[in-house]
């Protein structure tokens, strides 16, 4: 829940001891590495093409419908060569993917004409076919026309036409522009299209059988990305004759591994803490709890090395925010059985673990959150039951889900507001950041007072916004005041930071959108659920599998919204009305130097 704090090290040592330690330094994995008297902030790797090629390949394979036994003796396995082989048929098969649709339109609009093959030119003593689709209420301008001409086709509205002529006739001969046959008959087409198939048939077999090389792959894999960024870590070095000099960034922790390895082989070895000019790379670190709002983090934005790590607020809001969105816990309910079936799965891979249990988090929130609402698939328990007594909220309470939503607003937009004020604690400006968290709860208080009548919550409202404003005015900049128009200055700052009032207030409003999708989603259930009835009481009979029916397709269409909702609007009151006040610097994350076991 913090971001690590890192050292820059310099290592200079003998050149012909570079690639030892090269690699001593990619099996400790504990540095990254800074391209020495360059721009760029990351180790670029020459042969990211081809690891996006094997990537590309493998995941080909694996989306395969039938998968072969996996081979796990290299012997006869050349990484390079079946690569090479698996992109080729890729593109193959998607040339013969076209080549058939083209066939199979060429097909269709050339059978309205029949089988025939075009003569060669001279047989028919320089005349020619010309074809044409006319509207059968245009015929008799074919028929005045003058020309030789055949009908051998018709639909309910086109009469296929072919006119015999040297040259093709004048535009106003015929009441429509001729159409492009082409000169490759019906059934040469019909025996390209079976070539075509069995070509695509013979392909699809091809690629199941090369998937027994995926557990291969996956390993050569990772070998060969240990091996390209170690090729490209001899790149970044500044190599003199006999010397070399090798930058990085570490974490403080591991400074002893470092001092090892350049006592190991006799470095010269330099310490330095960022000055505050520097730009470190973000590395966060996170309990294996809470990592997956870490993960949310570095999906959107990751934040600076001067700034804060996010994470937990994340973690927490995220949940929150889904459940609110969809209130039903049997929807919940549905989507647990589901994790719970994912979660061996889930728990293979790093990335797994962390997401699965931040969706236990935000499942188990949703299921609290619809039994509080009192939502089961749209339907409402008696409220003498015991499921029924534990309905506190009532969606359709519309004044009360308003408050409720703004609260959860005004709460998330001045915690960031107070966290920023802590970031910027060495400054002046912090009290411009504590300010505008007093001017949302302030708005609050006073929207509270118009319904509530209380004089105490007006006289608190207005203490704090007169409050917050003046401290605004004179807090938005930390220009220091050493004359009268330095403190001209500073009010000019905090009138144009006034001016952001309006966006404030239009953020906390933004989290209307939690009442409003939880209503919709609710409404929704009970109007499938209200359909189903209807259906069910008009035919006693059927209407039960209509019903059925109904009620499957309506609540998995609301399911549906209820996800995309969740997770679009979710991320989005953390990305962008959360961080708009609390993480303003964006940084770049820490890419470890180290050797890769293992594809995930």
């Amino acid at each position: 829940m913090s971001i690590v704090a890192l050292n820059k090290i310099s290592l200079c040592g003998i050149f012909k001891d570079k690639s030892l330690i090269l690699q001593d330094l990619q099996v400790l994995g504990v540095a990254h590495l800074i391209p020495f008297q360059s721009k760029d902030k990351t180790v670029t790797t020459p042969e990211i093409s081809g690891i996006d090629k094997a990537l590309s390949a493998l995941k080909y394979l694996q989306a395969a419908d039938k998968k072969r036994h996996q081979v796990r003796q290299e012997q006869g396995f050349n990484f390079d060569k079946t690569i090479a082989e698996i992109l080729a048929l890729k593109t193959n098969l998607l040339t013969l993917s076209e080549q058939r649709d083209f066939l199979e339109e060429r097909i269709k609009e050339v059978s309205l004409w029949g089988d025939f093959v075009l003569a060669e030119e001279g047989v028919l003593l320089g005349y020619c076919l010309w074809f044409y689709r006319v509207p059968k209420r245009l015929m008799k301008s074919v028929e005045e026309s003058g020309l030789i001409w055949q009908q051998i086709n018709q639909s309910n509205t086109l009469a296929y036409i072919v006119v015999l002529a040297k040259e093709e006739p004048a535009v106003k001969a015929m009441p429509v522009i001729r159409t492009h046959v082409g000169d490759v008959s019906l059934s040469e087409l019909n025996k390209q299209l079976e070539t075509t198939n069995l070509e695509i048939e013979d392909s699809y077999a091809k690629r199941d059988y090369l998937t027994r090389w995926m557990s291969l792959i996956m390993l050569n894999l990772a070998k060969f990305k240990t091996e390209s960024e170690l090729k490209a870590a001899h790149l970044i070095t500044r190599d003199e004759t006999e010397l070399f000099v090798l930058q990085a960034w570490v974490s403080t922790e591991v400074i002893n591994k470092i001092e090892l390895l350049a006592k190991k082989y006799s470095l010269a070895c330099l310490v330095e803490v960022p000055d505050g000019s520097e730009q470190p790379p973000t590395l966060l670190k996170n309990t294996t709890t809470f990592a997956g709002g870490e993960e949310i983090v570095k999906f959107y934005q990751m934040p600076n090395y001067y700034g804060w790590d996010p994470s937990i607020v994340i973690f927490f809001s995220f949940a929150l925010f889904f459940a609110m969105i969809l209130s039903d816990a049997g929807y919940a309910a549905v989507f647990l059985s589901v994790l719970a079936i994912k979660w061996k799965k889930m728990g293979q891979s790093k990335k797994g673990m962390r997401f699965r249990v931040l969706t236990l988090v935000t499942l188990v929130s949703s299921l609290l959150w619809g039994i509080l609402a009192g939502s089961y698939f749209g339907f409402s328990p008696d409220k003498e039951s015991l499921i029924g007594l534990l309905k506190i909220i009532d969606m359709n309470d519309f004044d009360t889900m308003m408050k409720i939503s703004i609260f959860v607003g005004v709460a998330h937009i001045a915690f960031a507001n107070l966290v920023q004020a802590y970031q910027l604690r060495t400054s002046v400006r912090c009290y411009s950041s504590l300010a505008w968290a007093m001017l949302v709860i302030a708005g609050f208080l006073l929207w509270l007072s118009l319904e509530e009548n209380t004089p105490l919550l007006v006289w608190t409202a207005y203490t704090l916004f007169s409050i917050a404003g003046l401290m605004l005015l004179l807090f938005s900049s930390d220009k220091a005041i050493k004359r009268p128009a330095d403190l001209l200055w500073r009010l000019f700052e905090g009138i144009k930071n006034l001016s952001s009032i309006t966006k404030i207030f239009g953020d906390v409003l933004s989290y209307m959108r939690l009442f409003a999708l939880g209503l919709a989603s609710a409404s929704l259930a009970v109007t499938f659920n209200q359909l189903a009835i209807q259906v069910y009481e008009a035919n006693p009979g059927l209407g039960v599998l209509y019903a059925i029916l109904l009620l499957l397709i309506g609540h998995s269409l609301n399911i549906m919204l209820g996800i995309m909702s969740g997770v679009v609007h979710g991320l989005r009151l953390n990305f962008i009305e959360f961080y708009n006040w609390s993480v303003s610097d964006e940084g770049y994350p820490f890419h470890v130097f180290s050797k890769k076991e293992d594809y995930q």
